[in-house]
C-alpha cells in the first residue's frame, strides 16, 4: 500500500494487510502522536490497511496561546 507522510513529507510503500497500529510501529512512529486517514475517513489503530489502500499520516498537532490572558468576567461585580 502507498503510505503518504508528512513532517518531513514523504512517500513509502509497504506490504499489507496490517492493522494501523502495526503500521505505525514498522515506521517508528508513536501510535498517539498520528492521525491515519484512509481514503477520505479518519481510521482506528485497530482498523486493517489493505494492499491498494491509499493512506495517509499526519502528525497530531496541538497548540494555543503561548500567553495566558486574564479573564475578567462581565457578570462578576468588582469588589
Amino acid at each position: 500500500m502507498q503510505i503518504q507522510l508528512s513532517h518531513p513529507s514523504r512517500t513509502v510503500e509497504v506490504k499489507g494487510p496490517k492493522k494501523v497500529k502495526d503500521l505505525l510501529r514498522e515506521l517508528n512512529l508513536v501510535v498517539e502522536a498520528h492521525l491515519v486517514i484512509k481514503g477520505d475517513d479518519l481510521v482506528t489503530e485497530d482498523e486493517m490497511l489493505y494492499e491498494g489502500d491509499q493512506i495517509e499520516i499526519r502528525p497530531v498537532i496541538s497548540g494555543g496561546s503561548p500567553h495566558f490572558t486574564s479573564h475578567v468576567s462581565p457578570f462578576t461585580s468588582p469588589e
